[in-house]
């Protein structure tokens, strides 16, 4: 179930994401900035339950998340990815998942797995800027499961379609929302036109 948040706001963000002269600096800046303008979007469908306020004049109608939130970040661009989700969900919890990509073989190898409890009470909304083969996503998701997880979606900055593919084919129930919907990977697994390694650009190692 893919969503590309199509905004022309998130167009000039991802245009100049693109730019290989973008320092990192302002790349993190950019990526923050695009977090918070997708996450309307991919909450947009959270459930929530009935309350009542009392304002300074009476009591009216309110509502309240039904459940409570949890951002899950995969390692390490992940993180540069969860400031524009956390910024406007400040109340929610984040795990992390570590998952390292084998450059020879294209497949994720996990090192570190630290979640919030009851992750079957939670919404839980899966963080990385990049869906390339989608592997690492899956491997995210089947983890989290594994762990209690029941309610899932996943947000990324860029997709290939062979990532939304996989994902969507491993786990037909999942929503996907994207800032881009890109061309192709290549043959080492990287996103075209894309905008390089991520995590590279986002922490200064390129």
């Amino acid at each position: 179930m893919l969503q590309v948040c199509d905004h022309p706001l998130i167009h000039e963000e991802i245009g100049r994401l693109r730019d290989r002269a973008c320092p990192s600096a302002e790349f993190r800046q950019r990526i923050r900035r695009v977090a918070s303008l997708m996450l309307p979007q991919v909450t947009a469908n959270l459930p929530t339950r009935p309350t009542s306020v009392e304002t300074p004049l009476e009591v009216t109608a309110g509502a309240r998340l039904q459940r409570p939130i949890v951002l899950a970040p995969i390692l390490r661009a992940g993180i540069g990815f969860l400031d524009g989700f956390a910024d406007l969900l400040p109340e929610a919890s984040v795990g992390h998942i570590g998952l390292a990509r084998n450059e020879e073989t294209l497949q994720p190898e996990p090192y570190y797995f630290k979640v919030p409890p009851n992750l079957a009470e939670a919404e839980v909304i899966v963080l990385d800027p990049m869906l390339a083969t989608g592997g690492s996503a899956a491997e995210a998701i089947s983890a989290l499961k594994k762990a209690g997880a029941v309610h899932l979606r996943f947000a990324c900055l860029v997709a290939a379609p062979e990532g939304v593919e996989h994902l969507e084919s491993a786990f037909p129930e999942l929503p996907i929302f994207t800032a881009a919907l890109d061309r192709c990977l290549n043959e080492k697994g990287y996103i075209l036109p894309g905008l390089g390694d991520a995590g590279d650009r986002i922490f200064g190692t390129v």
